[in-house]
């Protein structure tokens, strides 16, 4: 029975402009995004890249997608989801959590965030 990988980078730390409210994207605010990316193992060990998912390319694509600006973060998670899934094919389940550092709420402390999750249609 073929085994399955589970991928992880986490604690990226991004400095975007992404938020409703016009002073969220002049200011910017600090972001940290975790992501975890399940999918199949080969049969045999994995002697190529192309049997797993590059967390270069991963890590690529999540910072090519902080520099467009979103309003929603949850907006910003779909995308770059979309985009995972493109490049890697084989990609069976991502969970793509952010995080916004410094909220701007008043008198508030801590961090506001979304978790989205993605399971792939059967293959």
């Amino acid at each position: 029975m073929p085994g399955q990988f589970n991928i992880e980078l986490k604690g990226l730390r991004f400095f975007a402009g992404h938020g409703m409210y016009e002073e969220e994207y002049k200011v910017g605010n600090e972001f940290e995004v975790d992501i975890s990316i399940d999918t199949l193992a080969p049969e045999l060990h994995v002697s190529s890249l192309s049997q797993t998912v590059d967390y270069v390319a991963v890590y690529r694509i999540v910072q090519e997608e902080f520099r467009i600006r979103q309003y929603y973060i949850e907006t910003c998670a779909m995308q770059i989801a979309d985009k995972l899934e493109l490049q890697f094919p084989q990609i069976n389940k991502i969970i793509i959590s952010i995080r916004k550092l410094n909220a701007p709420i008043t008198n508030f402390t801590g961090s506001v965030g979304v978790t989205y999750t993605r399971i792939a249609a059967s293959k």
